[in-house]
């Protein structure tokens, strides 16, 4: 029996049968699991004029039903934003706003924490910072979440420390990933340590160069302690970190220990951490 021609299993195909067997396939449903890469795909078509990039993430999100296709008079396709679509995209960004503000919580405590013990603490610094890649050495812009010193007036006892605060463990895994990060950060420190959210992850998994910190139940409990290295500069910090310090203004201290101008020093609380 000779084979169908194009013709014939074109029009076969139509009515669902070539040769008495039937070609209709049945609908594959294929669970699509959304990732950041599809919140952010979903988010630049928002934005933009629609033009398809026809790519897998793209095809995804078509058959998610996020995304559909349009085609104008002139034949031309392009992709718009379903409701369902913009549901994803504010839900996304009310997680978005959730985390920032669970992350910024939890920046406040750490910071407040190490002006208590009587350092000198700075949020959201911008730093720059030498980084050896191999035999390339460059420079890095660094932000540390909380970047500390002691209050003291002697260079070597600065001991200053940066603090990264992990409250989402998808982030914590992403850092850990960036070992030119942590480089950073150990130029300009004497001791990096990850604050994590409770039950984010464990000790072993951060790199034993630095510490970890947990909060638990509003309290910081060190998990390891953070090995501590003295930097090789006279001034105790790179100068471009005094210089950062110089612009920024630090964390004030609690409003119940800050003193009025003229207030009996006397009254000062016994228990005050000591200054070098």
């Amino acid at each position: 029996m000779s084979a169908p021609s194009a013709r014939t299993v074109q029009a076969c195909t139509a009515c669902g049968m070539i040769d008495g067997i039937s070609a209709t396939r049945t609908p594959m449903t294929v669970a699509v699991r959304l990732t950041s890469l599809h919140r952010r795909r979903l988010r630049e078509v928002w934005r933009s004029a629609g033009w398809p990039a026809q790519d897998i993430v793209e095809a995804e999100l078509l058959a998610m039903g996020l995304l559909e296709r349009q085609h104008d008079a002139a034949g031309r396709c392009t992709l718009r934003v379903t409701d369902a679509g913009i549901q994803t995209l504010a839900e996304s960004a009310a997680l978005n706003r959730a985390a920032r503000s669970d992350h910024e919580t939890l920046v406040e405590q750490v910071a407040q924490a190490m002006v208590r013990e009587g350092r000198i603490a700075w949020r959201g610094l911008s730093l720059r910072a030498r980084v050896v890649t191999g035999e390339v050495e460059g420079w890095q812009m660094a932000m540390p979440d909380v970047f500390s010193v002691r209050h003291t007036s002697v260079a070597a006892y600065l001991q200053p420390v940066v603090h990264e605060i992990k409250v989402r463990r998808a982030d914590l895994l992403a850092d850990l990933r960036r070992p030119a990060k942590r480089a950073a950060y150990l130029d300009m420190a004497g001791a990096v340590v990850y604050v994590l959210a409770e039950g984010i992850g464990r000790a072993d998994e951060v790199p034993p160069e630095c510490g970890v910190m947990e909060m638990r139940a509003g309290v910081l409990e060190t998990l390891r302690p953070a090995p501590v290295r003295a930097l090789p500069h006279e001034a105790g910090l790179p100068f471009a970190v005094w210089m950062a310090l110089a612009r920024a203004t630090p964390v004030p201290m609690p409003e119940s220990e800050q003193r009025r101008l003229g207030e009996d020093l006397s009254t000062l609380p016994d228990d005050l951490p000591d200054q070098a």
